[in-house]
């Protein structure tokens, strides 16, 4: 519990602040924010945001000091509550905005799955088999070109970089390899 004296400073220096005087509202400040920040970092968890709440606190009194009413209460409780209920909606805010994210991950993850599912053919043993033995079966330079960009995700420089070839060549053998990739699979499936 505060003091007489202090609650009669308090009141002085909000009615002070209600005229706008900057100095009330700094000497103000010094009085309650310690008390403040620790109300916000409890009901918070988070210094930063703590911060950031009390930051909105001054302003907020700044602005409502002419409506402040000592009839209602003290200075030093009409700052928690202030503290209290900004705190309070920062942590709403977050809570929603939390669910809003896991939504559209889950969203997101279930569109994506579903696209996996209706776009990509699923593939007996048969035949993935089939595919790999249709890739051993192509000449060496072929497959290792195409076992590079399709396989490592290597581009077509990377792979002229790292089989020291023109990227002209590793061009024709990817695309030589890939056509007779189809064509044997064209006639197997």
């Amino acid at each position: 519990m505060l003091d007489k004296t202090t609650e009669e400073t308090q009141t002085q220096l909000l009615r002070r602040v209600a005229a706008r005087d900057r100095q009330a509202l700094a000497d103000f400040y010094d009085q309650v924010a310690g008390v403040l920040f620790s109300t916000a970092v409890r009901i918070l968890g988070d210094q930063q945001e703590a911060e950031e709440v009390i930051q909105d606190v001054f302003v907020q009194i700044w602005e409502k000091a002419p409506m402040f009413d000592i009839v209602l209460g003290t200075p030093f409780h009409w700052a928690v509550s202030i503290t209290r209920n900004r705190a309070i909606d920062r942590l709403r805010s977050r809570q929603r905005r939390a669910r809003v994210i896991e939504g559209f991950r889950e969203e997101m993850a279930s569109e994506t799955a579903q696209y996996a599912s209706a776009t990509t053919p699923s593939l007996d043993t048969e035949h993935i088999s089939l595919i790999r033995n249709t890739v051993s079966s192509l000449p060496p330079d072929q497959r290792q070109a195409i076992e590079l960009a399709f396989f490592s995700g290597l581009t077509h420089a990377e792979i002229a970089d790292k089989l020291s070839e023109p990227l002209g060549t590793v061009k024709a053998r990817i695309r030589r390899g890939m056509l007779k990739l189809r064509e044997s699979l064209q006639s197997c499936i």
